[in-house]
This record gives structure tokens, sequence and C-alpha cells, in this order.
């Protein structure tokens, strides 16, 4: 079966935190998934210099902190 083509409005993070950020979620949800239940929050904040303060809450939190100049366009 051939692979759906997932169309994003930005283009994917090739490094740095952004990168990090979604490979940790997509490891998150992947666990999530073989447990059979799970409940994550995410919040970000515009901190001093455009640099974004994402938190991922996943029984323990998980931080980063991605510089205005990695965030997509």
């Amino acid at each position: 079966m051939p692979e759906a083509k997932i169309d994003h409005p930005f283009q994917p993070a090739k490094r740095g935190q952004v990168h990090e950020v979604l490979d940790r979620l997509e490891g998150l949800v992947v666990d999530g998934l073989r447990h059979g239940f799970f409940e994550y929050s995410i919040t970000c904040e515009i901190a001093n210099g455009g640099k974004r303060k994402l938190v991922i809450r996943a029984g323990k939190s998980h931080k980063f902190t991605i510089p205005e100049d990695e965030v997509p366009r």
C-alpha cells in the first residue's frame, strides 16, 4: 500500500530544536498508542529575543527553547 503524502504548511525542520521537538512528539504519540491511552499538553510562549519556550507535559515535562531563526515560516 503506498504511503499517503502529508502536505505540511511549512518546510519540515532538518536540524535544531524544532527537529528535536517533532522527534520527541512522534515518540510520545507512538508510545501512547502502544500503551493504549495517553494525554499530553503542549504550551508555548515567546521569551526574550523572540525565542519560543515550548513545554510538552507527558507524565514528565520536556522543555525546549527554540531560537527565532529556527521557527518554520
